[in-house]
């Protein structure tokens, strides 16, 4: 019997396997992607009838010009009771269907790499979609729903932080008591847990804790302060026969913020306000940052603004200082960004991600010294801001920065196996 172990990732989505005598390797979902193991969170509908998915979907969107619907991040909106789903083509698609069509297709290459048909899995999730218990349940749920729709009827769901023990237990050479912290895109989640060598118990862990900010929420101050001004976010606009100053309203100039929400600034409603702020707005600068704006929206440029964002935090976690440059027949944005400056404008939001931690270390009801290995996964796990917190809890001797994409989807192996063995 064969099981999946996959890492539904908010940017990014791997798959193992596991029957009783093995855990196999992650497998090759995108041969085009500089690491094959790893498939990009990203779909590509240039119609109704036809979708692509990671490395190739990003490819495909920049030879139809554009066009189409590019969907990234939807694993944000799981516990969103108000995001229903979006449009394609004037029809509507729901989130579980959306989801569902990336599980089944990661199923779909697994099954044709082991040859066999396979529709019993392990899938992680964040120690927490939500603070708010309900949420999180309904958010579960939804991903269920999604695994159903993909073609898995046997489903099993692992917290990604207890994955991550999982595959790291296998280096403890005496009992420790160790903090996971998963640093993604849309979550940052703890786990507190005794660890030995000793097969894994649910009395192990301690405790558990996260919030829905991590890396994209990053992207987005980065976004909000430097990048969002060039596309209207800060304008200024005075109604026919009115006296007050307005600016962009805040519930829009947010989602422009919003690698996820951008596309949502495609309803009509939205559009036509738009063009009555491009008439109503003070000055020529002003009207030709919303021309900017409609070709950010009609050109579908959100994604390859915040790939650029993305670039730039990247640099930001090994340099002092970068050039964001982003480029587009008739527009070009050019912004110089230090690391003081990054750090200024995700210090609220590395705030909230730190007293998590802080939480979740109290709910143990242990002290900072009295955990003796902090094990980092993620890719946000690099940002300066949140490795300085960590030491300056825990000291940086404790501090390990655990392989970054394939710690989670190796200890999902490892409960699968499990599952295969009882199975």
């Amino acid at each position: 019997m064969l099981v999946y172990a996959i890492d539904f990732g908010t940017t990014n989505s791997l798959l193992s396997a596991a029957d009783p005598d093995r855990t196999y390797a992650p497998i090759p979902l995108d041969p085009t992607a500089p690491d094959p193991t790893i498939l990009r969170s990203v779909l590509f509908f240039p119609s109704m009838k036809q979708c692509f998915y990671g490395s190739q979907a990003i490819k495909e969107f920049v030879q139809h010009d554009m066009h189409g619907r590019l969907i990234r991040s939807i694993k944000k909106f799981l516990p969103t009771r108000s995001f229903v789903g979006t449009w394609i083509e004037n029809r509507p698609m729901n989130l579980e269907d959306l989801i569902g069509v990336f599980l089944k297709e990661l199923r779909m290459r697994a099954n044709k790499h082991f040859d066999q048909d396979v529709d019993t899995v392990v899938l992680g999730r964040p120690a927490k979609f939500s603070p708010n218990p309900e949420e999180d349940q309904f958010a579960q749920y939804r991903l269920e729903k999604a695994a159903k729709i993909a073609g898995f009827k046997n489903i099993e769901f692992c917290p990604e932080p207890i994955a991550a023990a999982r595959e790291f237990r296998a280096q403890i050479t005496e009992p420790k008591t160790v903090l996971i912290a998963d640093f993604g895109g849309g979550t940052s989640d703890y786990t507190i847990l005794k660890m030995s060598r000793e097969p894994y118990q649910t009395s192990d862990v301690l405790s558990i804790g996260g919030i829905s900010l991590a890396g994209d929420s990053l992207d987005g101050a980065v976004m909000r302060e430097r990048i969002s001004p060039h596309f209207g976010s800060k304008v200024q606009y005075q109604v026919p026969f009115g006296k007050n100053t307005l600016q962009m309203p805040v519930q829009l100039s947010e989602r422009i913020c919003s690698p996820a929400e951008i596309s949502v600034l495609r309803e009509r409603d939205t559009l036509e306000f738009f063009n009555n702020i491009k008439k109503w707005s003070l000055n020529g600068e002003d009207r030709k940052r919303i021309d900017n704006l409609f070709m950010l929206i009609h050109e579908q440029l959100g994604f390859s603004v915040f790939e650029e964002i993305e670039k730039t935090k990247r640099a930001l976690s090994k340099q002092d200082s970068t050039q964001f440059l982003f480029e587009y027949p008739g527009l070009k944005i050019e912004e110089e960004i230090t690391r003081k400056d990054f750090d200024l404008y995700i210090a609220d939001r590395a705030e909230r991600i730190l007293n998590s931690l802080d939480e979740t270390v109290k709910s143990a009801q242990i002290q900072y010294s009295d955990i003796d290995i902090v094990c980092c996964t993620g890719g946000t796990a690099k940002v300066p801001l949140l490795q300085e917190g960590l030491f300056k809890r825990f000291g940086q001797e404790k501090i390990l920065q655990h392989n970054h994409f394939h710690s989670i989807v190796q200890g999902l192996s490892e409960r699968a196996k499990e599952m295969a063995c009882a199975g």
